[in-house]
């Protein structure tokens, strides 16, 4: 029989309050506790904090505070940076690419709730994927709902709602979340 974390990563039901779950989200927790606390001259120690938690595949940065649920869900590329106030609800796998820049108070979620209030009040959750190509600018304030993907060179305008998948070489805005413009790629 699968664990709750497995179906969790699966995309099926499964009970976030699993003891397994609540441990890692525990220690998700102290390790930000940690981050979120230190002295701004600290970052060195921020940074080794941040690679206990996430996998980190080239140079990044994070600007405190920051929160996810489990971290280790959340994988990132050369070049990223994130700006104050970042949320990641990381129950699926978050994969952005490289050159990825988040503007301040982004909040990214896989995780998903039932509609229906049986479901729901039974306990159950979901998660879905995200993922975030290379070479992306999300402006702050902007929501990414469970499932989606930006594709490469997009830019999502600040305040964005983004429900659906976005594709490479646009800038896109609104909420919802639609295609403004194609970008130029060749010069």
């Amino acid at each position: 029989m699968a664990s709750e974390k497995e179906k969790m990563l699966a995309g099926a039901f499964y009970n976030a309050q699993d003891r397994e779950l609540v441990r890692d989200r525990d220690y998700a927790r102290y390790l930000l506790y940690e981050f979120n606390s230190l002295k701004p001259w600290e970052k060195e120690k921020r940074l080794s904090i941040l690679k206990q938690l996430i996998t980190v595949k080239g140079s990044f940065y994070v600007e405190p505070p920051f929160y996810c649920d489990y971290g280790y869900n959340i994988e990132v590329g050369d070049q990223f940076y994130a700006n104050f106030g970042c949320v990641i609800l990381d129950c699926d796998r978050v994969r952005m690419g490289n050159n990825v820049l988040l503007g301040p108070d982004v909040q990214i979620y896989t995780a998903g709730h039932p509609t229906e209030p049986e479901e729901r009040l039974a306990g159950y959750e979901y998660a879905r994927p995200v993922t975030i190509g290379n070479n992306v600018w999300i402006g702050g304030g902007t929501i990414i709902c469970p499932g989606v993907n930006i594709g490469d060179n997009v830019t999502i305008g600040a305040g964005s709602v983004v429900t659906k998948d976005i594709m490479a070489n646009v800038v896109a805005a609104g909420n919802p979340c639609r295609v403004i413009r194609k970008v130029d790629t060749e010069s």
